[in-house]
């Protein structure tokens, strides 16, 4: 197998794109690029501004002054703003929502696209989100698109939150990941959808080590 492969993995909210990506990085030994994260710490900005989604004249400015950058850290992925650890504060629905949005700006896109492509200079990456394959890196080396049922969607990213919080409302939590699927699909820049040259795997009725395994035979030639 060639090595230090550029490898994309493209997929609506709650499909499990973080946690196969995460564990296929693992397996190949190549950095875990996390886009999202950087998306979500830039939302987390936003907010913690009082910055209006929607106010593209200043999110243009805060993209001027941000410093965010992603760090392994024992094996995790930490994200930084402006110095800041803020891995565990970005998870949240408001800030996923703000994220979706924000991400639909040229600006924002523009100047967080030179630190994923920066990443994924000298190959060896995992790249996971939801242009990776169409817009970052056209010209990967293997594409796929996890997908899965809403349904099946929406129980996973509420098992995830409830362990994370305790208390989450599953109707919310349909409703959000619904606006986020419209959100993410008809965004005028770089909307939502599988790459032509894309492996479509539906990881509805599979396991996390069964989607890796059916990643790691494609790119293997098995």
């Amino acid at each position: 197998m060639k090595e230090k492969l550029v490898i994309t993995i493209d997929g609506p909210a709650g499909a499990g794109k973080s946690t196969v990506s995460n564990a296929l990085a693992r397996r190949l030994s190549y950095l875990y690029l996390d886009t999202g994260a950087l998306y979500r710490a830039f939302a987390y900005k936003v907010i913690e501004d009082g910055i209006l989604p929607g106010d593209e004249k200043v999110l243009a400015a805060l993209c001027a002054r941000i410093e965010l950058h992603l760090d392994n850290i024992d094996g995790s992925l930490n994200v930084f703003v402006d110095g800041a650890n803020v891995t565990k504060m970005i998870r949240c629905e408001e800030v996923g929502l703000v994220a979706s949005r924000v991400s639909a700006v040229s600006a924002v896109r523009e100047r967080l696209l030179a630190i994923q492509r920066q990443a994924g200079d000298r190959g060896g990456v995992v790249a996971e989100g939801r242009d990776m394959g169409t817009v970052v890196f056209p010209m990967a080396d293997y594409k796929f698109y996890l997908d899965a049922s809403v349904d099946e969607r929406v129980r996973r990213r509420y098992a995830e939150l409830r362990s994370q919080r305790g208390s989450v409302d599953y109707k919310k939590v349909a409703e959000d990941l619904v606006v986020r699927d419209r959100q993410d699909q008809e965004r005028k820049i770089a909307p939502l959808k599988a790459s032509e040259d894309a492996t479509i795997v539906d990881s509805t009725k599979m396991s996390v080590a069964e989607v890796v395994e059916k990643m790691i035979s494609i790119i293997r030639g098995a």
